[in-house]
């Protein structure tokens, strides 16, 4: 018998928009979770062809001398710079879509979800057969962030306009779960959980 192979769904949005308490809402419904960000810096750390990539890309200071990926240095070099942004991207994520894909396929489930900050951004989502952006206002992510991260509001912005605003993502995608002080979350996630499932 041959198994069905299940629907890629992508699970995005902004920094601060709920989309890990979303996931994890998904992930209690039985539907598998693959946390893309994650996942890529084990990766960075891991997968020997692509440590290999980054040391020949930016230099043997990408890992400390214990192996480990040397983080501080690599968001120096690419913080700012979109020329080493784009490269380490295409460093990293082929080696994530190879990962992903691999995961997916030991999938027994109707739909998986790929929980990733950039799908828009890196043009992934083109990858996935649909996907799901929660969406929430700028002031209430920004508050968000603040209580939970040890980041300034003018990092916090930074980070915000380096991602695609709301209203495109929102545009892109197939489905918008809303995130906001009046809007329960559960009852959108199960809507769109008994859609993908049907």
């Amino acid at each position: 018998m041959i198994k069905n192979k299940p629907l890629l769904v992508g699970l995005t949005g902004g920094i601060g928009s709920g989309k890990s308490i979303v996931a994890k809402f998904f992930s209690l419904l039985g539907t598998p979770v693959y946390y893309a960000d994650d996942r890529a810096k084990w990766l960075m750390s891991n997968d020997p062809d692509l440590k290999k990539n980054l040391v020949d890309t930016f230099g043997e200071e990408s890992f400390l001398p214990d192996g480990t990926l040397n983080r501080a240095y690599l968001a120096e070099v690419v913080f700012g710079d979109p020329e080493a942004t784009k490269k380490i991207n295409s460093l990293v994520h082929p080696a994530v879509k190879l990962d992903f894909d691999k995961w997916a396929e030991m999938q027994n489930t109707p739909y998986v979800l790929k929980e990733a900050a950039l799908l828009f951004e890196t043009g992934s989502y083109k990858e996935l057969d649909k996907i799901i952006n929660v969406s929430s206002p700028i002031k209430l992510r920004i508050s968000r962030i603040l209580l939970r991260d040890q980041r300034s509001e003018t990092q916090i912005n930074e980070i915000i306009d380096r991602q695609l605003p709301d209203e495109e993502k929102n545009k892109l995608a197939d489905f918008v779960i809303k995130n906001t002080e009046n809007k329960m979350v559960i009852p959108q996630v199960l809507e769109i959980h008994h859609k993908l499932i049907g």
